[in-house]
């Protein structure tokens, strides 16, 4: 199973986005030529090549579970 962070698409240049993870990582290079993204779309990303978009709601949703997750880490 592979589990995956919601990225904002930040820009587009032909079929490569910049996607910022923000507080879970740096900003990646994706291939976007499998699905229809804008700049401020969510995406999930799989070994390079963003497979979906997100709703806002369903990245945010996505995004607090793994900010529990990391949180019981540390504090474990």
């Amino acid at each position: 199973m592979c589990l995956s962070i919601p990225g904002k698409v930040a820009s587009i240049t032909g079929d490569t986005a910049s996607v910022d993870y923000g507080e879970f990582g740096q900003r990646q290079n994706v291939n976007i030529s499998l699905i229809d993204v804008k700049i401020g779309n969510y995406v999930l990303v799989q070994g390079g090549f963003a497979i979906r978009v997100l709703s806002d709601q369903e990245a945010q949703e996505t995004l607090d579970t793994w900010r529990m997750v990391r949180e019981l880490q540390e504090g474990s």
